[in-house]
């Protein structure tokens, strides 16, 4: 299994006030879609996503622990020292699943609702584990044994090939005997680094093939 995430960058602000100092900050909008190809070639199928979610909703939000962090960490699990929201409500429309999440008081938190107070545009990314298969397409489909971990909030959402990116600067996590490990993937790192800059966006997607093809 790998590390999956997703970015949507059209979230909206929402504001309630307190007392008339204090204000609750709220963001809302779309969180995940399913049955589109998305910018970083997947898709989810709908019965996949809408199960997950599903799941999600009844083991994290209803009972009050869909956290998310500000920025996606390493890995799929949740630090919470670096918490910065909650997620109140999930739900399906259509192919969407629309989500509304409140932000906290914690230090991460503050920094979201300073942000958000200067009205800078943030956007949220959503964070999983699971495995993809290539269609004749060409498109990752992710599989069944997907897994929503927490939807992230991010500052550049529209970051080109940033899943591939991540991937290659990052970790890849792998399930193993049922133990969640940490495989580094420095040889492509090194491979990357060396290729002269006009050959550069070509060798990354062909490094990510044969990443996914050797899972």
């Amino acid at each position: 299994m790998k590390l999956i995430t997703e970015t949507v960058e059209n979230v909206r602000v929402i504001t309630e006030s307190i007392d008339g100092n204090n204000k609750n900050y709220f963001i809302e909008g779309i969180f995940m879609q399913a049955d589109t190809k998305n910018r970083n070639g997947r898709s989810y199928p709908k019965p996949i996503l809408m199960n997950e979610v599903r799941r999600y909703i009844n083991e994290h939000v209803n009972n009050k622990r869909a956290f998310g962090e500000l920025n996606h960490p390493t890995g799929p699990s949740v630090n919470l020292d670096r918490v910065s929201h909650l997620i109140t409500e999930l739900h399906e429309r259509g192919n969407d699943v629309y989500g509304k999440a409140k932000i906290l008081d914690t230090p991460t938190g503050k920094i979201v609702k300073s942000l958000l107070g200067e009205g800078v545009q943030l956007g949220v990314s959503s964070r999983g584990m699971g495995s993809l298969k290539k269609t004749k397409e060409g498109i990752n489909q992710v599989q069944e044994d997907f897994m929503l971990a927490a939807v992230d909030i991010v500052a550049d959402p529209s970051a080109p090939h940033a899943f591939v990116n991540g991937i290659m600067e990052g970790k890849e996590w792998v399930w193993s005997n049922g133990v969640l490990k940490e495989q580094t993937i420095s040889n492509y790192k090194k491979e990357i680094l060396k290729t002269p800059s006009k050959q550069l966006q070509e060798k990354v997607l062909k490094t990510f093939d044969h990443f996914l093809r050797n899972l």
